[in-house]
């Protein structure tokens, strides 16, 4: 899908100012939220314009995809940085083990972790790469059958076992809220996945750059920012 610089612009404007105001209403520091733009439906030069924009976090869910567009933007940067700013790359889609080699390639940040064969399949190919793999676990909040993510009864100990992985550095948690008109039915999947956040801290199960509370999408981010997220991952409110 092609869409004009201009309606970007516009809609980032809105974005960013609805960012700030749930960061506001909760005293947070707008620095402390990450915006990951969803450019799985819009073509490259969609993309291009984000980062020229100062968006310099991208989202996709399909592996080869964003190999190939990563290949394409590293390209017209001339490497993998724009004005001294890393352009990082976060897998939010599905992953399967089948993948991982290439998704290990592509990613900077894989979301999605919800089992532990995968998480054995990640360190496996990165001990081999001599690399380490910053992952999110994600987690099925909302308890929708049709959706992927580990229990939320099994989350902490799932979260004990992936940090005994010496190539893989969990960064913390990431779920989807059932969709809804309603942004405020999406909250209590939201304070859910942070109580499961602060039980894993303060029990001491992962530390270091166990910061990080991936949820929000385009129709409940800001409620996702009251509750403590500091990534979120907005797609069609950029480019609708």
């Amino acid at each position: 899908m092609s869409i004009s610089v201009k309606t970007i612009e516009a809609n980032l404007s809105a974005v960013r100012s609805r960012i700030a105001s749930a960061c506001a209403s909760r005293q947070r520091n707008v620095e402390d939220v990450t915006l990951v733009a969803v450019t799985k439906t819009v073509d490259v030069d969609a993309i291009k314009t984000l980062i020229e924009l100062g968006v310099c976090d991208i989202g996709e869910s399909r592996v080869a995809q964003m190999l190939e567009r990563r290949r394409e933007i590293e390209t017209w940067l001339g490497g993998s940085e724009f004005k001294g700013q890393p352009v990082r790359w976060h897998l939010i889609g599905h992953l399967q083990r089948n993948k991982v080699k290439i998704a290990i390639e592509a990613a900077d940040v894989i979301h999605s972790v919800d089992s532990l064969r995968l998480a054995d399949e990640i360190n496996g190919v990165c001990e081999k790469l001599r690399r380490v793999a910053r992952v999110l676990m994600q987690v099925n909040c909302s308890n929708e059958v049709q959706k992927f993510g580990v229990a939320v009864g099994a989350t902490v100990h799932l979260g004990e076992l992936i940090t005994t992985f010496p190539n893989i550095e969990l960064m913390g948690l990431m779920t989807m809220a059932a969709f809804s008109d309603n942004p405020e039915d999406a909250r209590p999947t939201f304070v859910r996945l942070r109580e499961l956040f602060e039980e894993m801290r303060s029990e001491k199960i992962a530390t270091g750059s166990f910061g990080h509370l991936s949820m929000g999408m385009s129709q409940d981010y800001p409620v996702a920012i009251e509750e403590g997220a500091t990534m979120i991952r907005v797609g069609s409110a950029l480019f609708e």
